[in-house]
């Protein structure tokens, strides 16, 4: 596997063969930590050239879970302007678009993402949008999405299950799964409206499932769920 990862136009010309395309390449250091200049530019960077070789349109982005150390909020989101505008002369080079995902401290506060996207007006610099990360952060998914709809270009449809809700909804930014398939969580409905939002906004762009995918029986129900929730709204499932 390393090998291949090492040579991302090898890993491209296999792909192709079994019809696989690339949606989006996760470069998400958390660049509101101290050392997001040192380690995370570099990194988001070089996962562009990767992504550019491989045949990917996008990478995504985000922040830390916590407040960053060190740092008061002001001081981090300079440092994050600054790591940005280094990141978009890359990214703009290789015609490479910056997702931004909701998924820490700062990123899931709607106002927090209102200025970061407006680190800068270039094409490249979008979001992507995650229903499970903004639910579980105490948001309203469908308001975030309308709130920055014009900037969404990559969408993770994940649902949240009752149990982990009730946990930790308001105490945690961000999940990577949350071991219940899509539409048994309570978070389906929110998913559904934003399905329709993005329908009616014309969005064309990916929507990829985030659920465990271990024995693969949740990600079979899921995507169960989301076809025929798709139907349901009068949204094509595009080859």
């Amino acid at each position: 596997m390393a090998g291949r990862i090492k040579y991302p136009a090898l890993l491209r010309h296999k792909m192709n063969k079994f019809g696989v395309r690339f949606s989006q390449v996760d470069a998400a250091y958390p660049l509101s930590q101290e050392d997001g200049p040192l380690r995370g530019v570099p990194y988001v960077m070089k996962s562009i050239a990767w992504a550019a070789q491989v045949g990917c349109p996008c990478v995504d982005t985000t922040d830390g879970l916590h407040a960053p150390e060190g740092l008061k909020d002001p001081e981090a989101m300079a440092m994050m302007k600054r790591s940005y505008e280094q990141i978009l002369k890359v990214a703009e080079a290789h015609q490479i678009i910056v997702n931004i995902e909701p998924h820490g401290y700062f990123t899931t506060n709607p106002d927090r993402m209102a200025e970061m996207q407006a680190f800068s007006d270039s094409p490249y610099l979008q979001m992507n949008m995650d229903t499970g990360n903004t639910y579980i952060a105490g948001q309203d998914p469908v308001a975030f999405l309308k709130r920055f709809l014009p900037r969404v270009s990559h969408v993770h449809a994940k649902d949240v299950s009752e149990s982990l809700a009730k946990a930790v909804r308001g105490g945690m930014t961000g999940i990577a799964v949350s071991h219940c398939s899509l539409g048994e969580g309570v978070n389906a409905g929110n998913i559904k409206q934003c399905l329709g939002v993005l329908r009616d906004h014309g969005y064309h762009g990916v929507l990829s499932m985030e659920c465990e995918g271990a024995g693969g029986p949740l990600i079979e129900k899921s995507l169960a769920w989301l076809r025929a929730t798709l139907k349901e709204l009068g949204i094509p499932e595009e080859a």
